[in-house]
């Protein structure tokens, strides 16, 4: 789960009565002492005292264990503001020391294993969870998320680039000439799942009319122009289940070959992609296709540029709106302490 200001990271206390949300941030994770009292089972005056003595025994040094942040409350209808002082793992981890208490140990035990893990992986596995057959299966839902990490652009480009760079005898890694190849093998995935190359396709669907331009999956909380340009972005559910399938056994296949030392020429490889695509029983692509890529982005570009003119205006009509029922708010009160009563009651 993630926020604005970083990654929560969920930590259960072993007797399960406890939830604490870790915040992820500057490769490390972050608590207020409120937090430290409640995982560890004491009090917040009590954490007060050690967080105090570590720094007058200089233990550790408060530049670089605390920092000041905001927490935003709700009071009654309003959300209001407060600084509040957060404090680094080793912090936390010193004050479960002092604190002695069982939770203190757990939580030690926890830090320096999984979450130690988590940090520098960015993920965490429980092999013999997801081996036990009795428990619920997640591991079907894991396997499509992977594929789905796989297929990534950028994620995808790298792989290919890796492994044609270990099983290409003539390997350019040129920028213009890797970006080409990767493009034409990309565009034969694309086209086998939905009968148009990669650019074909963004300009066949992206909307400057519709929500969201009509993308399906987007990186932030809005669309933004680079979003645009991403021919995964305007897949339905089934198409996306079908390219992150098709694209993991392709780069299983040519994985497998340059694990054995199979050299194959750069322009065999396209060969060996429509060999692939061929045994699969999926469409080939023959040519570049009816739009380029530099043709494509000048289209998007300016349909775009007209989304966004449009999300513009939207946004404005919908604050100017709210001005004015927050203006009309404020006569309501105004009438109503001048006259000393409620002006909507008779």
């Amino acid at each position: 789960m993630s926020e604005g200001k970083g990654e929560l990271i969920l930590y259960r206390t072993e007797d399960g009565r406890v939830d604490i949300h870790l915040r992820a941030t500057d490769g490390t994770v972050w608590l207020t002492q409120g937090e430290m009292a409640e995982l560890f089972d004491t009090t917040k005056q009590n954490v007060s005292l050690h967080i105090r003595n570590i720094l007058e025994d200089s233990e550790l040094l408060a530049e670089a264990t605390v920092k000041d942040s905001l927490t935003v409350q709700t009071e009654g209808s309003r959300e209001v503001s407060r600084p509040v002082q957060l404090y680094r793992l080793d912090m936390i981890l010193a004050v479960g020391f002092r604190v002695r208490s069982p939770r203190g140990g757990q939580f030690r035990r926890w830090a320096g294993s999984t979450l130690a893990e988590y940090l520098v992986k960015g993920f965490v596995l429980n092999d013999q969870r997801l081996k036990d057959a009795e428990r619920v299966d997640y591991f079907d839902e894991l396997l499509r998320r992977i594929r789905d990490i796989r297929s990534s652009e950028k994620r995808f480009y790298q792989k290919l680039r890796d492994l044609f760079k270990t099983s290409s005898s003539d390997y350019d890694g040129t920028e213009r000439t890797a970006k080409a190849f990767f493009a034409t093998v990309q565009n034969k995935l694309v086209f086998a799942v939905t009968g148009r190359t990669a650019a074909e396709l963004i300009v066949e669907r992206a909307d400057p009319d519709a929500a969201n331009m009509a993308l399906t999956h987007w990186s932030g909380d809005r669309v933004v122009k680079s979003d645009t340009v991403v021919s995964k972005n305007y897949l339905d559910s089934g198409e996306l289940e079908q390219l992150n399938r098709l694209v993991t056994m392709f780069l299983d296949f040519a994985e497998d070959r340059a694990s054995r030392r199979i050299e194959t020429r750069m322009a065999d490889w396209i060969a060996q992609t429509d060999r692939f695509l061929s045994f699969n029983e999926h469409s080939l692509l023959t040519g570049s296709g009816r739009i380029s890529h530099e043709r494509m982005q000048s289209l998007i570009g300016e349909r775009y540029a007209d989304f966004d003119a449009r999300r513009r205006a939207a946004q404005l009509r919908a604050s100017e709106q709210e001005a004015d029922e927050e203006l009309n708010q404020l006569h309501v009160q105004a009438t109503r302490l001048t006259s000393g009563k409620d002006p909507r009651k008779p």
